[in-house]
């Protein structure tokens, strides 16, 4: 999924990402949305969908790692968390029923459940007192989920979240708790936040073997194209990660043969297409010295260009996972890509 976070993949135009980047879903963040442009002004648009001119699906994550990357800043209790708007200092309240509440007026077809994402290094006593409060937040969200309605007349899915950071009790602790609840999918969050690569794939494997393999498991906030193939080979079925925009606005592409920092001199000369077999994912009419003049030149167009190949690339790869694992060949495909997307070109 596309990250949105204020209602905007950055700069990228809403019919690039349907008809180029061939996105089905993208992401938008509750904590920012609810902040600006706001309810009021969301819910006289109808949703999110009518203000952004959007008719594909859109997942919401609760605000949740807005309560983890804004710690100097918030305050957690069983009521919920208080924290400070980054905009203007002002204090708010979320709470597990007011998330719900938000994400209705947002109206996303995924609404996640408020939780806390617990530091990849936390001890275990922390850990697990961030647990219990997420279970009883994950309580009260759903039975405050059942309790209410969509409001544009459309069928909203509510997701939990399995926490219980780099713990294996922990994590099959919250996976069964989250299992129960026999909701239409289930997240798995608090990884990639400063824990080893291996330790999130093993958290992975743990949560996999408990939640529904008929339902979708969606490891969030991860991560590079080797991530999203482990992570798929271990049972993950949907990804969100800044990466693709966010390094391509700095420069680095990602490709079928391995990364490229656009902004080297050895580009400068180079006027074979960013991909250079010509995939069929990207437009290839640009090349890697104009698109290296853009990025040096600080043109806007350079960060767009990059941006929609990269996220043309990563759906590109979910797909073509897809594939192999329908031919029953995901694991070699697996192992010998693997080797060409780890190279620096």
């Amino acid at each position: 999924m596309p990250v949105g976070t204020v209602g905007s993949v950055k700069a990228v135009h809403q019919r690039e990402l349907a008809d180029d980047i061939k996105a089905q879903i993208i992401l938008g963040n509750t904590y920012h949305l609810y902040l600006r442009p706001g309810l009021d002004i969301l819910h006289q648009a109808g949703g999110l969908h009518k203000f952004i001119g959007w008719e594909r699906p859109i997942l919401t994550d609760s605000g949740g790692f807005q309560v983890f990357s804004l710690a100097q800043t918030r305050k957690l209790k069983p009521e919920g968390v208080t924290f400070s708007s980054h905009i203007d200092g002002s204090k708010h309240l979320f709470t597990p029923e007011n998330v719900v509440d938000t994400q209705r007026i947002i109206g996303s077809d995924i609404m996640m459940v408020l939780d806390e994402c617990c530091p990849g290094d936390a001890d275990y006593s922390y850990a697990k007192k961030s647990l219990d409060l997420t279970l009883h937040w994950l309580e009260r969200g759903v039975k405050h989920y059942k309790e209410t309605s969509p409001l544009y007349g459309y069928h909203q899915s509510y997701f939990p979240i399995v926490q219980g950071c780099v713990y294996p009790d922990l994590r099959r602790e919250s996976a069964y708790r989250v299992a129960e609840t026999e909701m239409d999918g289930y997240a798995i969050g608090g990884l990639a936040v400063g824990e080893p690569t291996e330790k999130m794939y093993e958290m992975t494997e743990i949560v996999n073997e408990i939640l529904p393999k008929d339902h979708p498991r969606y490891l969030m906030g991860v991560g590079t194209p080797a991530n999203l193939l482990e992570s798929i080979e271990r049972g993950v079925d949907m990804f969100d990660c800044v990466m693709p925009t966010r390094n391509g606005r700095n420069g680095m592409l990602f490709t079928k043969n391995g990364t490229i920092n656009i902004r080297n001199k050895k580009w400068a000369d180079c006027f074979e297409p960013i991909e250079a077999d010509g995939a069929s994912y990207v437009d290839t009419a640009y090349t890697k010295a104009y698109l290296r003049h853009l990025t040096i030149s600080g043109e806007l167009l350079g960060l767009q260009i990059a941006s929609i190949h990269n996220l043309a690339f990563y759906l590109w790869l979910v797909k073509e996972a897809r594939k192999h694992i329908i031919a029953g060949d995901y694991t070699f495909w697996k192992s010998s890509i693997l080797k060409q997307l780890s190279q620096r070109l």
